[in-house]
């Protein structure tokens, strides 16, 4: 028995040396499908050739008001959108389901206020109703400015810490790099894969693929129970809080 499988470790060993001395490196190159060509912009941050464009200072053409899903009337002057708190958030026309998405912020250098009360503002990666229904990405003057962690800016609101904090001060503009996997559900409304994200925060990765337990929520714990949907618009939040409205510029998504 003994000498019978050492023959037939020998055996096999023998025969995967031949194949590997016959193996050619073509054998391992695939050629097709061909990826598409895509042209990348001349700056960093701009736009590719295949983005959506939904802000580039040219009007807010792309965007209407959460509420009554009319025009949106935030306020735009040069290539800076304000937002306009009066009239609540803004959303996307267009829906999305998985996409990377590129996007500029800035706190005014006259921030005042402290916490989450100095610059708020947020992302929805998703958004799924009127308010702040979605998944939202925190936007927030982050720079010597005390608040609960799982609520500055490069957090999924009350869901994950950043894995750093590289926020810029208040003034400078800041970019967030998104790549959101939405979430999946079965005809019977449950969960079949869960949303996820991974950001990037002026260049540093702030949230690795990470897993949503469900919609963000200001109250409570996160769930997916009852919150079946498909293909969401993108959200901004106009916050309520009395601080200086902050700006954005040069937004632009890539549907994946």
């Amino acid at each position: 028995m003994k000498y019978s499988i050492i023959l037939t470790t020998l055996l096999v060993g023998s025969f995967f040396a031949a194949n590997a001395q016959n193996a050619k490196p073509e054998d391992t190159e695939i050629w097709d499908p061909i990826p598409k060509a895509v042209v990348p912009g001349k700056v960093l941050g701009d736009a590719p050739s295949d983005a959506i464009i939904l802000f580039d200072g040219k009007g807010l053409d792309q965007w209407v008001d959460v509420e009554t899903q009319t025009p949106a009337k935030w306020l735009v002057k040069g290539d800076i959108l304000t937002v306009n708190k009066a009239t609540g958030n803004i959303e996307t026309k267009q829906k999305f389901t998985n996409y990377q998405l590129h996007l500029e912020w800035r706190v005014p250098a006259s921030i005042t206020g402290s916490g989450q009360a100095r610059g708020n503002s947020g992302v929805f990666l998703a958004s799924i109703g009127k308010g702040d229904a979605g998944y939202e990405l925190q936007v927030l003057d982050s720079y010597n400015n005390k608040t609960y962690v799982n609520g500055m800016a490069g957090s999924l609101y009350k869901q994950v810490i950043p894995l750093a904090n590289p926020g810029r001060k208040p003034g400078e503009w800041n970019v967030y790099d998104v790549v959101w996997t939405a979430p999946v559900f079965n005809q019977d409304g449950t969960l079949k894969s869960a949303a996820r994200a991974t950001v990037f925060f002026n260049g540093v990765l702030v949230e690795n693929n990470f897993e949503l337990l469900g919609p963000t929520q200001y109250i409570g714990k996160p769930s997916y129970e009852g919150k079946a949907h498909g293909p969401s618009p993108i959200k901004l939040q106009a916050h309520g809080d009395k601080s200086e409205p902050l700006s954005f510029r040069n937004i632009w998504v890539r549907e994946l």
